[in-house]
């Protein structure tokens, strides 16, 4: 299957049988992102938790206050 990276635009193959590759196949809102691409915004994401100055924002616990 070739997938294409939505940053750099690289056009790379994958094995068909892969879940990613499902998972791109059958669900159109997920995007490919090459290993460089992947690799360089995990090291600039840290580099940004490590300043202080950026938060990650982690999904909510629900909760019971409206039942």
């Amino acid at each position: 299957m070739r997938v294409k990276c939505v940053l750099c635009d690289k056009i790379e193959k994958i094995n068909s049988d892969l879940p990613l590759a499902k998972k791109l196949r059958n669900r159109p809102i997920h995007t490919y992102m090459c290993d460089e691409c992947s690799d360089r915004v995990a090291q600039r994401t840290e580099a940004r938790l490590q300043t202080g100055s950026f938060r990650k924002h982690h999904k909510e616990e629900e909760t019971d206050e409206y039942i």
